[in-house]
Protein backbone atom coordinates (compact mmCIF):
# COMPACT_ATOMS: atom_id res chain seq x y z
CA UNK A 1 0.00 0.00 0.00
CA UNK A 2 0.99 3.60 -0.54
CA UNK A 3 0.59 6.27 2.14
CA UNK A 4 0.27 9.08 -0.40
CA UNK A 5 -2.47 7.33 -2.36
CA UNK A 6 -4.31 6.43 0.83
CA UNK A 7 -4.21 9.99 2.12
CA UNK A 8 -5.32 11.37 -1.24
CA UNK A 9 -8.36 9.09 -1.55
CA UNK A 10 -9.40 9.75 2.06
CA UNK A 11 -9.28 13.50 1.34
CA UNK A 12 -11.24 12.94 -1.88
CA UNK A 13 -13.88 10.98 0.04
CA UNK A 14 -14.35 14.00 2.30
CA UNK A 15 -14.55 16.29 -0.73
CA UNK A 16 -17.26 14.13 -2.27
CA UNK A 17 -19.08 14.01 1.08
CA UNK A 18 -19.30 17.82 1.21
CA UNK A 19 -21.03 17.77 -2.17
CA UNK A 20 -24.25 16.50 -0.58
CA UNK A 21 -24.59 19.53 1.73
CA UNK A 22 -23.71 21.51 -1.40
CA UNK A 23 -26.64 19.92 -3.23
CA UNK A 24 -28.86 20.70 -0.23
CA UNK A 25 -27.96 24.39 -0.33
CA UNK A 26 -28.13 24.56 -4.14
CA UNK A 27 -31.62 23.06 -4.16
CA UNK A 28 -32.68 24.75 -0.92
CA UNK A 29 -32.05 28.19 -2.37
CA UNK A 30 -34.05 27.36 -5.48
CA UNK A 31 -37.05 26.09 -3.51
CA UNK A 32 -39.73 28.29 -1.98
CA UNK A 33 -38.98 29.36 1.59
CA UNK A 34 -41.80 27.20 3.01
CA UNK A 35 -40.04 24.09 1.67
CA UNK A 36 -36.34 24.81 2.21
CA UNK A 37 -36.03 22.72 5.37
CA UNK A 38 -37.68 19.75 3.69
CA UNK A 39 -34.94 19.87 1.02
CA UNK A 40 -32.20 20.08 3.65
CA UNK A 41 -33.80 17.27 5.65
CA UNK A 42 -34.07 14.96 2.66
CA UNK A 43 -30.42 15.49 1.73
CA UNK A 44 -29.21 15.07 5.30
CA UNK A 45 -31.20 11.91 5.96
CA UNK A 46 -29.79 10.42 2.76
CA UNK A 47 -26.30 10.74 4.25
CA UNK A 48 -27.44 8.63 7.20
CA UNK A 49 -29.76 6.19 5.44
CA UNK A 50 -27.54 5.31 2.47
CA UNK A 51 -24.48 4.91 4.71
CA UNK A 52 -26.26 2.14 6.62
CA UNK A 53 -27.64 0.60 3.42
CA UNK A 54 -24.17 0.63 1.85
CA UNK A 55 -22.51 -1.02 4.83
CA UNK A 56 -25.20 -3.67 5.23
CA UNK A 57 -25.83 -4.68 1.60
CA UNK A 58 -25.21 -1.92 -0.93
CA UNK A 59 -21.44 -2.20 -1.23
CA UNK A 60 -21.62 -5.95 -1.59
CA UNK A 61 -24.28 -5.70 -4.31
CA UNK A 62 -22.35 -3.07 -6.24
CA UNK A 63 -18.76 -4.22 -5.83
CA UNK A 64 -18.89 -7.69 -4.30
CA UNK A 65 -17.89 -10.82 -6.22
CA UNK A 66 -20.16 -11.25 -9.22
CA UNK A 67 -22.92 -13.83 -8.93
CA UNK A 68 -22.79 -14.68 -12.63
CA UNK A 69 -23.48 -12.97 -15.98
CA UNK A 70 -22.16 -9.62 -14.71
CA UNK A 71 -25.55 -8.53 -13.35
CA UNK A 72 -25.06 -8.09 -9.59
CA UNK A 73 -22.64 -8.72 -6.79
CA UNK A 74 -23.54 -11.27 -4.14
CA UNK A 75 -23.91 -10.81 -0.40
CA UNK A 76 -20.46 -12.11 0.43
CA UNK A 77 -19.38 -8.65 1.59
CA UNK A 78 -22.65 -7.81 3.39
CA UNK A 79 -21.96 -6.13 6.70
CA UNK A 80 -18.41 -5.51 5.38
CA UNK A 81 -17.40 -9.14 5.77
CA UNK A 82 -14.07 -9.55 4.01
CA UNK A 83 -13.62 -5.77 3.71
CA UNK A 84 -10.82 -4.47 5.86
CA UNK A 85 -7.47 -2.71 6.10
CA UNK A 86 -5.79 -4.80 3.41
CA UNK A 87 -5.81 -3.65 -0.19
CA UNK A 88 -8.09 -5.17 -2.83
CA UNK A 89 -7.62 -5.40 -6.59
CA UNK A 90 -10.03 -2.50 -7.09
CA UNK A 91 -7.29 -0.21 -5.78
CA UNK A 92 -4.09 -2.03 -4.89
CA UNK A 93 -2.32 0.84 -3.12
CA UNK A 94 -5.03 1.79 -0.60
CA UNK A 95 -6.92 -0.13 2.12
CA UNK A 96 -10.15 -1.78 1.03
CA UNK A 97 -11.93 0.27 3.71
CA UNK A 98 -10.85 3.48 1.98
CA UNK A 99 -12.09 2.34 -1.42
CA UNK A 100 -15.40 1.31 0.15
CA UNK A 101 -15.93 4.65 1.92
CA UNK A 102 -14.97 6.60 -1.20
CA UNK A 103 -17.57 4.72 -3.23
CA UNK A 104 -20.14 5.28 -0.47
CA UNK A 105 -20.00 9.01 -1.13
CA UNK A 106 -21.03 8.38 -4.75
CA UNK A 107 -24.05 6.38 -3.64
CA UNK A 108 -25.04 9.20 -1.28
CA UNK A 109 -24.72 12.03 -3.79
CA UNK A 110 -26.57 10.06 -6.49
CA UNK A 111 -29.62 9.70 -4.25
CA UNK A 112 -29.42 13.36 -3.20
CA UNK A 113 -29.38 14.58 -6.81
CA UNK A 114 -32.88 13.17 -7.31
CA UNK A 115 -34.41 15.33 -4.58
CA UNK A 116 -34.68 18.39 -6.80
CA UNK A 117 -37.00 16.92 -9.44
CA UNK A 118 -39.90 16.11 -7.13
CA UNK A 119 -39.21 18.79 -4.52
CA UNK A 120 -42.06 20.35 -2.56
CA UNK A 121 -44.61 17.56 -2.96
CA UNK A 122 -43.47 14.14 -1.68
CA UNK A 123 -44.33 12.69 1.74
CA UNK A 124 -41.26 12.26 3.90
CA UNK A 125 -42.23 8.70 4.84
CA UNK A 126 -42.66 7.77 1.18
CA UNK A 127 -39.40 9.51 0.35
CA UNK A 128 -37.45 7.35 2.80
CA UNK A 129 -38.79 4.11 1.37
CA UNK A 130 -38.47 5.24 -2.23
CA UNK A 131 -34.84 6.35 -1.88
CA UNK A 132 -33.87 3.17 -0.05
CA UNK A 133 -35.43 0.95 -2.70
CA UNK A 134 -34.06 3.03 -5.57
CA UNK A 135 -30.51 2.94 -4.25
CA UNK A 136 -30.72 -0.82 -3.76
CA UNK A 137 -32.39 -1.81 -7.00
CA UNK A 138 -31.24 0.89 -9.42
CA UNK A 139 -27.95 2.44 -8.29
CA UNK A 140 -26.29 -0.70 -6.95
CA UNK A 141 -26.90 -2.89 -10.04
CA UNK A 142 -25.84 -0.17 -12.50
CA UNK A 143 -22.69 0.51 -10.48
CA UNK A 144 -21.90 -3.20 -10.61
CA UNK A 145 -22.48 -3.41 -14.37
CA UNK A 146 -19.91 -0.69 -15.02
CA UNK A 147 -17.46 -0.62 -12.11
CA UNK A 148 -17.88 -3.96 -10.36
CA UNK A 149 -15.54 -6.88 -10.89
CA UNK A 150 -17.09 -8.89 -13.75
CA UNK A 151 -19.81 -6.32 -14.52
CA UNK A 152 -21.09 -6.95 -18.02
CA UNK A 153 -20.88 -3.37 -19.31
CA UNK A 154 -17.39 -2.93 -17.97
CA UNK A 155 -16.37 -6.19 -19.62
CA UNK A 156 -17.89 -4.93 -22.86
CA UNK A 157 -15.61 -1.90 -22.74
CA UNK A 158 -17.95 0.86 -21.54
CA UNK A 159 -16.02 3.76 -20.00
CA UNK A 160 -17.35 5.97 -17.23
CA UNK A 161 -14.45 7.50 -15.35
CA UNK A 162 -16.34 9.06 -12.43
CA UNK A 163 -20.03 8.36 -12.99
CA UNK A 164 -21.69 10.10 -15.92
CA UNK A 165 -24.27 7.32 -16.30
CA UNK A 166 -23.88 5.56 -12.97
CA UNK A 167 -24.47 8.77 -11.01
CA UNK A 168 -25.95 11.54 -13.14
CA UNK A 169 -27.99 9.95 -15.89
CA UNK A 170 -29.41 7.20 -13.69
CA UNK A 171 -30.59 9.77 -11.14
CA UNK A 172 -31.58 12.35 -13.75
CA UNK A 173 -33.87 10.16 -15.85
CA UNK A 174 -35.31 8.42 -12.78
CA UNK A 175 -36.08 11.73 -11.11
CA UNK A 176 -37.75 13.02 -14.28
CA UNK A 177 -40.02 9.99 -14.36
CA UNK A 178 -40.96 10.49 -10.71
CA UNK A 179 -41.67 14.18 -11.35
CA UNK A 180 -44.02 13.25 -14.18
CA UNK A 181 -45.73 10.49 -12.23
CA UNK A 182 -46.21 12.55 -9.07
CA UNK A 183 -47.65 15.48 -11.02
CA UNK A 184 -47.16 19.23 -11.19
CA UNK A 185 -47.05 21.37 -8.08
CA UNK A 186 -50.22 23.11 -6.93
CA UNK A 187 -50.42 26.62 -8.36
CA UNK A 188 -47.63 26.23 -10.89
CA UNK A 189 -50.03 26.75 -13.78
CA UNK A 190 -51.02 30.15 -12.38
CA UNK A 191 -47.67 31.68 -11.42
CA UNK A 192 -43.94 31.11 -11.67
CA UNK A 193 -42.22 29.92 -8.49
CA UNK A 194 -39.13 32.05 -7.89
CA UNK A 195 -36.05 30.90 -5.92
CA UNK A 196 -36.21 32.13 -2.34
CA UNK A 197 -32.45 32.54 -1.74
CA UNK A 198 -29.97 32.82 -4.59
CA UNK A 199 -27.05 33.27 -2.15
CA UNK A 200 -27.86 29.76 -0.82
CA UNK A 201 -27.76 28.45 -4.37
CA UNK A 202 -24.46 30.14 -5.20
CA UNK A 203 -22.89 28.82 -1.99
CA UNK A 204 -24.19 25.34 -2.80
CA UNK A 205 -22.83 25.58 -6.34
CA UNK A 206 -19.42 26.67 -5.03
CA UNK A 207 -19.33 23.73 -2.61
CA UNK A 208 -20.22 21.40 -5.46
CA UNK A 209 -17.39 22.72 -7.62
CA UNK A 210 -15.01 22.42 -4.65
CA UNK A 211 -16.06 18.86 -3.86
CA UNK A 212 -16.12 17.80 -7.50
CA UNK A 213 -12.32 17.83 -7.64
CA UNK A 214 -12.41 14.90 -5.23
CA UNK A 215 -15.27 13.30 -7.16
CA UNK A 216 -13.37 13.30 -10.45
CA UNK A 217 -9.68 13.30 -9.57
CA UNK A 218 -10.22 10.79 -6.77
CA UNK A 219 -11.67 8.34 -9.27
CA UNK A 220 -8.13 7.70 -10.47
CA UNK A 221 -7.77 5.88 -7.11
CA UNK A 222 -4.17 7.08 -6.84
CA UNK A 223 -2.25 10.34 -6.59
CA UNK A 224 -0.88 10.08 -10.11
CA UNK A 225 -0.91 11.66 -13.55
CA UNK A 226 -4.41 10.43 -14.37
CA UNK A 227 -5.69 12.16 -11.23
CA UNK A 228 -3.90 15.33 -12.28
CA UNK A 229 -5.50 15.16 -15.74
CA UNK A 230 -8.94 14.69 -14.19
CA UNK A 231 -8.32 17.62 -11.84
CA UNK A 232 -7.32 19.92 -14.71
CA UNK A 233 -10.12 18.91 -17.08
CA UNK A 234 -12.67 19.36 -14.30
CA UNK A 235 -11.62 22.96 -13.82
CA UNK A 236 -11.49 23.81 -17.51
CA UNK A 237 -14.80 22.18 -18.49
CA UNK A 238 -16.64 23.90 -15.65
CA UNK A 239 -15.25 27.31 -16.56
CA UNK A 240 -16.13 26.83 -20.24
CA UNK A 241 -19.67 25.79 -19.36
CA UNK A 242 -20.27 28.67 -16.97
CA UNK A 243 -19.07 31.27 -19.47
CA UNK A 244 -21.06 29.67 -22.29
CA UNK A 245 -24.30 29.74 -20.29
CA UNK A 246 -23.70 33.36 -19.33
CA UNK A 247 -23.33 34.50 -22.94
CA UNK A 248 -26.27 32.42 -24.19
CA UNK A 249 -28.50 33.87 -21.48
CA UNK A 250 -27.18 37.36 -22.10
CA UNK A 251 -28.09 37.05 -25.77
CA UNK A 252 -31.44 35.35 -25.13
CA UNK A 253 -32.73 37.44 -22.21
CA UNK A 254 -30.67 40.62 -22.43
CA UNK A 255 -28.85 40.20 -19.12
CA UNK A 256 -26.48 37.68 -17.51
CA UNK A 257 -27.58 36.25 -14.15
CA UNK A 258 -25.77 34.65 -11.24
CA UNK A 259 -28.24 31.76 -11.30
CA UNK A 260 -27.39 31.22 -14.95
CA UNK A 261 -23.63 31.10 -14.57
CA UNK A 262 -23.84 28.78 -11.55
CA UNK A 263 -26.24 26.50 -13.42
CA UNK A 264 -23.93 26.44 -16.40
CA UNK A 265 -20.97 25.55 -14.21
CA UNK A 266 -22.87 22.57 -12.79
CA UNK A 267 -23.61 21.43 -16.36
CA UNK A 268 -19.89 21.48 -17.11
CA UNK A 269 -19.09 19.53 -13.95
CA UNK A 270 -21.61 16.84 -14.81
CA UNK A 271 -20.55 16.52 -18.44
CA UNK A 272 -16.84 16.17 -17.73
CA UNK A 273 -17.42 13.57 -15.00
CA UNK A 274 -17.40 10.49 -17.26
CA UNK A 275 -14.62 11.94 -19.42
CA UNK A 276 -12.28 13.77 -17.03
CA UNK A 277 -9.59 11.10 -16.83
CA UNK A 278 -9.98 9.99 -20.45
CA UNK A 279 -9.74 13.21 -22.51
CA UNK A 280 -7.17 15.97 -22.88
CA UNK A 281 -7.52 19.38 -21.22
CA UNK A 282 -8.26 21.08 -24.56
CA UNK A 283 -11.02 18.58 -25.33
CA UNK A 284 -12.66 19.47 -22.03
CA UNK A 285 -13.50 22.93 -23.40
CA UNK A 286 -16.05 21.69 -25.99
CA UNK A 287 -17.25 19.09 -23.48
CA UNK A 288 -18.24 21.90 -21.10
CA UNK A 289 -19.42 24.41 -23.70
CA UNK A 290 -21.68 21.96 -25.53
CA UNK A 291 -23.06 20.65 -22.22
CA UNK A 292 -24.07 24.15 -21.20
CA UNK A 293 -25.78 24.75 -24.54
CA UNK A 294 -27.73 21.49 -24.37
CA UNK A 295 -28.78 22.03 -20.76
CA UNK A 296 -29.88 25.60 -21.48
CA UNK A 297 -32.09 24.28 -24.26
CA UNK A 298 -33.52 21.52 -22.06
CA UNK A 299 -34.36 23.84 -19.17
CA UNK A 300 -35.54 26.95 -20.99
CA UNK A 301 -37.17 25.49 -24.09
CA UNK A 302 -37.82 21.75 -23.82
CA UNK A 303 -39.32 21.74 -20.32
CA UNK A 304 -41.82 24.59 -20.91
CA UNK A 305 -42.84 23.05 -24.23
CA UNK A 306 -43.46 19.57 -22.80
CA UNK A 307 -44.95 20.86 -19.54
CA UNK A 308 -43.34 18.50 -17.03
CA UNK A 309 -42.56 19.83 -13.55
CA UNK A 310 -38.94 18.91 -12.90
CA UNK A 311 -38.93 21.35 -10.00
CA UNK A 312 -35.22 22.17 -9.81
CA UNK A 313 -34.13 20.89 -13.23
CA UNK A 314 -32.49 17.62 -12.26
CA UNK A 315 -33.00 16.09 -15.69
CA UNK A 316 -32.20 19.32 -17.48
CA UNK A 317 -28.82 19.48 -15.76
CA UNK A 318 -27.73 16.02 -14.64
CA UNK A 319 -29.59 13.95 -17.20
CA UNK A 320 -28.76 16.01 -20.27
CA UNK A 321 -25.17 16.81 -19.32
CA UNK A 322 -24.52 13.22 -18.25
CA UNK A 323 -25.82 11.90 -21.57
CA UNK A 324 -23.63 14.33 -23.50
CA UNK A 325 -20.58 13.55 -21.35
CA UNK A 326 -21.01 9.82 -21.97
CA UNK A 327 -21.18 10.42 -25.71
CA UNK A 328 -18.21 12.80 -25.47
CA UNK A 329 -16.08 9.94 -24.14
CA UNK A 330 -16.77 8.10 -27.39
CA UNK A 331 -15.72 11.18 -29.34
CA UNK A 332 -12.76 12.65 -27.45
CA UNK A 333 -11.10 9.76 -25.56
CA UNK A 334 -7.41 9.27 -26.30
CA UNK A 335 -5.55 5.99 -26.09
CA UNK A 336 -2.84 7.35 -23.80
CA UNK A 337 -5.46 7.99 -21.12
CA UNK A 338 -8.34 5.64 -21.94
CA UNK A 339 -6.55 2.70 -23.56
CA UNK A 340 -8.55 3.30 -26.73
CA UNK A 341 -9.34 6.19 -29.06
CA UNK A 342 -12.65 7.95 -29.56
CA UNK A 343 -14.19 8.77 -32.92
CA UNK A 344 -12.26 12.02 -33.39
CA UNK A 345 -8.99 10.13 -32.99
CA UNK A 346 -9.82 7.32 -35.37
CA UNK A 347 -11.76 4.89 -33.17
CA UNK A 348 -15.47 4.42 -33.90
CA UNK A 349 -16.02 1.32 -31.74
CA UNK A 350 -15.92 3.15 -28.42
CA UNK A 351 -18.71 5.52 -29.45
CA UNK A 352 -20.96 2.58 -30.30
CA UNK A 353 -20.19 0.95 -26.96
CA UNK A 354 -20.99 4.19 -25.13
CA UNK A 355 -24.34 4.49 -26.93
CA UNK A 356 -25.28 0.92 -26.00
CA UNK A 357 -24.17 1.51 -22.40
CA UNK A 358 -26.23 4.68 -22.16
CA UNK A 359 -29.37 3.18 -23.73
CA UNK A 360 -29.39 0.06 -21.56
CA UNK A 361 -28.89 1.97 -18.32
CA UNK A 362 -31.57 4.53 -19.14
CA UNK A 363 -34.08 1.82 -20.02
CA UNK A 364 -33.34 -0.14 -16.84
CA UNK A 365 -33.45 2.94 -14.59
CA UNK A 366 -36.81 4.03 -16.01
CA UNK A 367 -38.38 0.57 -15.73
CA UNK A 368 -37.16 -0.07 -12.20
CA UNK A 369 -38.08 3.42 -11.03
CA UNK A 370 -41.61 3.04 -12.41
CA UNK A 371 -42.07 -0.21 -10.47
CA UNK A 372 -40.66 1.26 -7.25
CA UNK A 373 -42.85 4.34 -7.54
CA UNK A 374 -45.98 2.25 -8.04
CA UNK A 375 -45.18 0.05 -5.04
CA UNK A 376 -44.50 2.97 -2.72
CA UNK A 377 -47.54 4.91 -3.91
CA UNK A 378 -49.80 1.90 -3.43
CA UNK A 379 -48.54 1.02 0.03
CA UNK A 380 -47.87 4.47 1.54
CA UNK A 381 -49.14 7.12 -0.86
CA UNK A 382 -46.35 9.19 -2.31
CA UNK A 383 -47.72 12.73 -2.51
CA UNK A 384 -48.74 15.04 0.30
CA UNK A 385 -52.30 16.37 0.37
CA UNK A 386 -53.16 19.54 -1.49
CA UNK A 387 -53.65 21.37 1.80
CA UNK A 388 -50.25 20.28 3.13
CA UNK A 389 -48.56 21.28 -0.10
CA UNK A 390 -50.07 24.76 0.06
CA UNK A 391 -48.94 25.23 3.66
CA UNK A 392 -45.49 23.86 2.84
CA UNK A 393 -43.56 20.71 3.68
CA UNK A 394 -41.44 22.35 6.38
CA UNK A 395 -44.43 22.74 8.68
CA UNK A 396 -46.57 19.80 7.58
CA UNK A 397 -43.84 17.16 7.38
CA UNK A 398 -41.40 18.39 10.04
CA UNK A 399 -43.19 21.03 12.16
CA UNK A 400 -40.31 23.43 11.67
CA UNK A 401 -39.84 26.72 9.88
CA UNK A 402 -36.66 28.08 8.39
CA UNK A 403 -37.78 31.67 8.93
CA UNK A 404 -40.06 33.55 11.29
CA UNK A 405 -42.53 34.37 8.50
CA UNK A 406 -43.65 32.47 5.43
CA UNK A 407 -44.39 33.84 2.00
Amino acid sequence: MNAGDTTWIMVCAVLVFIMTPGVALFYGGLARRKNVLSILMQCFVIMCLITLQWVLVGYSLAFGPDTGYGIIGGLGWAGLRGVGMEAHEYAETIPHFVFMIFQLQFAIITAAIMVGAFAERMKFSAFLVFILLWSTFVYDPIAHWVWGDGGWLGEMGALDFAGGIVVHVSSGVSALLVAIMIGRRVGLDMTAFAPHSLPFTVLGGALLWFGWFGFNAGSALAADGIAANAFVTTMISTAAAGITWMFIEWKHHGVPTVLGIVTGAIAGLVAVTPACGLVTPMASIPVGAIASTLCYFAINMLKPRLGYDDSLDVFGLHGMAGIWGTIAVGLFAVEALAGTNGLFYGGAKLLLIQLVYMSVCIAYALAATWIIFKIVDTVIGIRVSKEDEIVGLDLTQHREGAYTTLE
